[in-house]
């Protein structure tokens, strides 16, 4: 089953399921009388869940099933979209009150009954067509024992295997004896591990052995890593043997071994070569290679068996179906085999056309199965390595004796040499006798078993470890194979170098085994592509223990198993994309297999640099899409092309399709409820930052993140973003040391994103309204978004989609009075941020969006007012407002019960956010009485409402060719005239009485606190409310404002604000019992003196002091040293009334012990700043934005990483580099904070 179908399916269904099982579809079925309907579709949902749960684990990919699915998926919406609809109006006040309830029991019904039937048809639909079928037994546990089901194929291999079931089997000897005089190679595979297909491909090599069909054989198990000098000497061997069995040489059988062994140690190197060469050239041969792990294996030995129409033949013996494809070359067909002793089903890939096996280029590293165009790329950036002349290519591979052969050429470690080394030097550190993991990990597609395997072939390495080996992890997991393949490559008598007499462990203990070969040996061992924290547990325990100083290397995708298998942070090591100099450098060394400068080239430097934008650094896009273009014309025009169709091209040139393969290994490995919140992120556009409170809100709003013991819905859906980025599925932007959650927004990269439209289009999910879409599938789409590029008019939007099913509606670029509709009856979602032209107008028929949970203004600056009809979406869970020209919340915001988050806050427009008396300083002092600014207020509204020209002037934001005179009249009464009067203040919101209703809000900012007491008593009564930014604190209400916040006991976040003269001077001395689960805290405005009861926030992490005006530096940076777990301190403007030094001292005790980031914003007041050893020990990021602040001792801060300066001095910028070059810890110096 495709992996994505499966996943939508379930969460729409989670969703239908969840609602249709709550209390408030089960009260409205007891209320309508519909109990028996709302029951049968509830428990209907449910078996079907289950079935797709059980679709999940098999993969099924019968085409009626995916088919049934999304129906599933389909009639899952409509249950959804029909309960919570019928709730919402049910719950409608009205005055006919008992003639509605008639009418709407029947509607009701009539509905209910509609639904029942859908569900029905689908359950019947599942009838018919048998599709859900029992099973036999247990499950068998994976990586307990061999899996009767699947145990070394890879998914491929299991799915074509199904899709060849009903096909006739094949019979081995036939498939070697038929054909032409061409070279051939049959690959098997199978599904219960090696042992089996050894057997099998045995039995035919012992056969035709004796029948003498070929002049030459061999049989050779591979060693890993391979080695081309043990492979030519191990095929070699075997060749002389056949050769002195025919010539009759033999006198002894038991003394062949002797007889071989003097005539290859008689012979040089070079005559090794010429001797296989003549061999190859000139003979028939069969060759048996034997646990092929890796494409990489194949590309290396492939090249030494030209086809010189002997009618020879290669047989690959591998657990790895994609392997097994790309061995038999392009068209290859796949066949189950005869066999009568073997309990398992054994397939054969092979080539029906014989002729185009060993040429060059069919190698590729792509190519196509069948005549069905799937691509079947490998899990390694790959390269053809054909030369044309066989004896050349094999006298060149063995020039250098000992070295190991790689299939990825030299160019692909472009600009990995400082990671070479690191990892060189990781693995090379002594520190101890125990066992040390290092964990690789990062995005796939970046190299990393290319950088791994390079550093484990490395010369540095060599002589360190007694024992290596190096495995790539297989799927599905068995940790049995695992173990076998771990004992052959560590135990050297084991790889069976000289024989092919290895078929398997039998019943040997491998563990045993394992502990007797490893007891004190130095190892290394390396794991590839470790896939879950289970598959290490289990390998790691059924590890000996290693002492000795051993090295264990795993690469992984993921940063949560990196850190389960290293705990210490210095043993895990992210591996980045490259930088934009290496990956030009990459790229035309691959495009023109030579480094060359691309700007001697003007007309294919901006295409190219256009390219490595979509590649963002990965090496497996820019080796596969340079690869491409080096058989194409170097044109611009070719160039350009792919650019304009790169989407296309990916999805449809097998060339390039490796790069989607390798890519959507990553997507796959997602649990099903972060597929559907990985394909959302289609809705923004190309390299968008996408803020993570933005993200997580609309996640709850569209239900993808529930409740889970204990864990609210937003910390559910925050653990999904930064679960998404652990996964290496979206890249953090601006990851700072400096924010208390770490990482405040993500981006996708180009081809994730790539794959997240595709995928999202597929399943009707997201439609992106763009400059030549267009929606040609059939279906209903969920999630629309409008990009800044489209200039369709109403009809077009109108005809495109059914808007009456859209769930969301997010809009980037410019407003078009028809983005919102009476139509979208079912909208969870509007998103309106940064969206230019939207004015207070286009907002008076939002009350008829019922179903509203998400409502962001963000950054609208022509929003002065919100409608009266707010009040009818009862639905509504945040409202965001911050940076519009909003200060004042209409009294029916009270009505919104379900409100959880209200964030607003100031404009820095028109009126700058400054206070009264800053605006009026600039009128003559003549004219500063009320009368006489009253009426100048007065003439300018006047004359904005005579001309709209004028009023428009006066509104003053950028674009205003939608404002009319009602708009200018509401800005100028519910901004202006306000301001005038003081009864607002932009830096904040007034709310109306009544707040206290809102018992839900979690989070509500910022708001003015000024005109009374009344607001203050609403709030003490939110006791569920973790974040609160207030601004207007004055003598008047401070004592009401510290009683209030002694009330709020779940308070986690909290900022004051006050632009007042008198400031919070005294105004927070009362407060004796601060929360106590304080973390965050900010303080604008003068104080004087820190509060006594700073010293008592044992939880604080965050402290921001700006305008403060503190006339103690020594005593406050003693009081903040001393809080155990602050650990981000930013000291803005004027922090301290006078400029002083400052001393982070270490004596009697060490101030600031768990400070990670100190910030000095200009003019903070510090300045000269001296670190005593000892201090703050995890200091890391240290800013500064001018060279005002001298600093010294910074050679003593151990943990110090970067320090960030915006503006400096020669003389500054030389003392600060000399201090940090003395640091052990070599911390960076960088220019640039805002």
């Amino acid at each position: 089953m495709e992996a994505t179908a499966l996943s939508v399916g379930k969460s729409a269904l989670d969703g239908a399921l969840s609602y249709a099982k709550s209390a408030i579809a089960q009260e409205v079925a007891l209320q309508l009388g519909v109990q028996r309907d709302q029951a049968f579709i509830r428990d209907e949902l449910e078996m079907m869940l289950a079935f797709l749960m059980a679709a999940h684990e098999e993969r099924d990919e019968h085409k009626v099933v995916k088919t049934w699915v999304k129906q599933v998926r389909d009639v899952s919406y409509d249950v959804e979209d029909c309960l919570q609809d019928l709730a919402v109006r049910l719950g409608k006040p009205s005055r006919w009150c008992f003639i509605r309830t008639l009418v709407d029991r029947h509607k009701v019904a009539t509905r209910m009954k509609e639904l029942r039937a859908k569900v029905e048809d689908v359950s019947q639909r599942n009838i018919r067509y048998r599709l859900i079928k029992g099973t036999t037994g247990p499950k068998p546990a994976t990586g307990a024992g061999p899996s009767n089901i699947i145990s070394g194929a890879t998914m491929f291999g299991i799915e074509e295997a199904r899709r060849q079931k009903d096909k006739a089997k094949v019979d081995l000897c036939q498939l070697i004896n038929e054909g032409n005089e061409d070279l051939r190679v049959i690959a098997v595979w199978g599904t219960s591990g090696l042992l089996g297909q050894t057997v099998v491909i045995k039995g035919e090599y012992d056969n035709l052995k004796r029948s003498k069909k070929f002049e030459l054989y061999a049989w050779i198990r591979i060693v890993h890593p391979f080695s081309p000098l043990e492979f030519l000497q191990c095929i070699m061997s075997q060749f002389y043997r056949t050769s002195f069995e025919e010539a009759g040489k033999v006198q002894d059988e038991t003394n062949i071994g002797t007889q071989i062994l003097m005539k290859m140690g008689a012979m040089k190197q070079d005559d090794l070569v010429d001797s296989f060469s003549k061999h190859v050239n000139k003979k028939s041969y069969l060759i048996v290679l034997n646990d092929l792990s890796t494409i990489e294996e194949w590309e290396a030995i492939k090249e030494y068996f030209p086809n010189k129409k002997k009618g020879s033949r290669i047989i690959v013996s591998t657990k790895h179906g994609e392997v097994a494809s790309l061995c038999a070359g392009h068209e290859s067909v796949v066949s189950e085999l005869k066999q009568s002793s073997i309990d398992q089903s054994i397939f054969a890939s092979y080539n029906k056309s014989p002729t185009t096996l060993m040429k060059p280029g069919s190698g590729s590293s792509v190519v196509t199965h069948g005549a069905s165009n799937i691509a079947m790329p490998t899990d390694e950036i790959l390269e053809n390595q054909f030369v044309g002349d066989n004896e050349k290519m094999v006298r060149k591979s063995f020039t250098r004796i000992g070295t190991i052969s790689c299939a990825l050429v030299e160019s692909q470690l472009v600009g990995r040499e400082k990671e070479k080394s690191d990892l060189i030097n990781l693995i090379s550190k002594q520190d101890d006798q125990q066992c040390t993991v290092i964990s690789v990990w990062g995005m796939g597609g970046l190299g990393k078993t290319t950088l791994v395997k390079e550093v484990y072939q490395s010369q540095e390495l060599s002589g360190l470890f007694e024992k290596r080996a190096c495995i790539t992890i297989l799927r599905p997991f068995v940790l049995e194979e695992v173990l076998e393949s771990l004992f052959m490559q560590l135990d050297a008598e084991s790889s069976n170098m000289k024989g092919s007499n290895d078929f398997g462990s039998g019943t040997r203990n491998v563990k045993e085994e394992l502990g007797k070969l490893l007891e004190r040996k130095r190892c290394l061992i390396v794991l590839d592509d470790l896939s879950s924290a289970a598959e290490w547990d289990t390998i790691i325990q059924s590890l000996p223990k290693m002492e000795n100083a051993s090295k264990i290397v795993i690469t992984t995708r993921e940063e949560n198993i990196a850190k389960c298998c290293s705990p210490k942070q210095e043993d895990i090591y992210k591996l980045e994309v490259l930088e934009n100099r290496d990956a030009l450098d990459l790229f035309t060394k691959k495009v023109f297999k030579e480094a060359i400068d691309l700007n001697e080239h003007p007309a294919l430097i901006e295409e190219a640099r256009t390219i490595l934008k979509k590649c963002s650094g990965l090496p497996l896009a820019i080796v596969t899409i340079g690869g491409f273009l080096a058989k194409q014309p170097k044109t611009p025009m070719e160039w350009r092309k792919l650019n304009e169709h790169i989407s296309a091209e990916l999805e449809m040139n097998p060339e390039l399709g490796i790069i989607k393969t390798i890519l959507m290994k990553s997507y796959d490995g997602l649990p099903y409820h972060l597929k559907s919140c990985f394909l959302y992120l289609s809705v923004f556009p190309e390299d968008y930052s996408i803020s993570r409170r933005r993200l997580v809100h609309r996640w709850n709003a569209e239900g993808y993140s529930r409740e889970v013991r204990g864990k609210s819905m937003g910390e559910v859906a925050d653990s999904y973003f930064i679960e998404l980025i652990d996964r290496s599925m979206t890249l953090p932007v601006n990851e700072q040391i400096g924010s208390r959650k770490g990482i405040s927004s993500c981006k996708l990269h180009d081809l994730m994103r790539e794959i997240s439209i595709s995928k999202a289009i597929e399943e009707n999910l997201v439609f992106r309204m763009e400059e030549g879409s267009s929606f040609n599938t059939q279906g209903t789409v969920r999630h629309l978004a409008i990009s800044s590029n489209w200039e369709g008019d109403q009809s077009e939007f109108e005809n495109t989609v059914d808007l009456s099913r859209i769930r969301s509606l997010t809009v980037f670029g410019e407003w078009k009075p028809f983005y919102i509709s009476d139509k979208m009856r079912l909208l969870r979602v509007l998103d309106l941020e940064s969206t230019s032209g939207l004015v207070d107008h286009h907002l008076k028929s939002i009350g008829k969006l019922v179903h509203l949970k998400y409502l962001s203004l963000r950054r609208c600056r022509g929003i002065f007012h919100l409608p009266d009809s707010l009040g009818n979406l009862k639905q509504l869970q945040t409202l965001d407002i911050t940076d519009t020209l909003i200060i004042k919340l209409p009294q029916a915001i009270i009505k919104l019960r379900k409100l959880q988050y209200i964030r607003a806050g100031p404009y820095y427009g028109i009126l700058r956010a400054y206070s009264y008396n800053e605006i009026v300083e600039v009128v003559p002092k003549l004219m500063r009485n009320k009368l006489c600014v009253w009426t100048l207020t007065l003439l300018a509204f006047c004359l904005s409402s005579c001309s709209l020209e004028i009023g428009r002037s006066a509104v003053g934001i950028d674009d205003d060719k939608f404002i009319n005179r009602r708009d200018v009249c509401t800005y100028w009464c519910c901004v202006v005239f306000p301001f005038i009067e003081r009864l607002a203040d932009p830096r904040g919101v007034v709310v109306p009485k009544g707040l206290r209703k809102l018992k839900d809000l979690h989070t509500l900012g910022t708001v003015n606190i000024a005109r009374g007491k009344a607001i203050l008593q609403d709030i003490r009564r939110l006791t569920r409310l973790h974040k609160l930014a207030v601004t207007g604190i004055n003598k008047k209400n401070c004592q009401e404002f510290c009683s209030t916040l002694e009330h709020l006991g779940r308070l986690e976040s909290l900022s004051v604000d006050s632009w007042e003269e008198a400031g919070l001077r005294g105004c927070l001395d009362g407060l004796r019992s601060p929360p106590k689960k304080l973390q965050s805290l900010k303080l604008r405005g003068t104080l004087g003196k820190l509060p006594d009861w700073v010293a008592g926030l044992q939880n604080l992490v965050k402290l921001k002091l700006s305008r403060t005006r503190l006339t103690e530096v020594d005593g406050t940076i003693q009081v903040l040293g001393k809080l155990p777990n602050l650990a981000i301190l930013r000291l803005r403007y004027k922090c301290f009334e006078a400029e002083e030094p400052c001393c982070f001292t270490s004596r009697p005790e060490a101030l600031f012990p768990s400070l990670t980031v100190l910030e000095l914003l200009g003019g903070s007041g510090i300045s000269s700043l001296e670190f005593q050893e000892g201090a703050a020990p995890k200091l890391e990021l240290l800013c500064s934005e001018y060279s005002d602040v001298s600093f010294s001792g910074l050679s003593s801060l151990r943990s110090l990483k970067e320090v960030m300066i915006d503006d400096y001095s020669p003389e500054w910028l030389e003392d600060v580099r000399g201090q940090l070059i003395e640091n052990p810890n070599k911390p960076v110096l960088k220019r640039g904070m805002w």
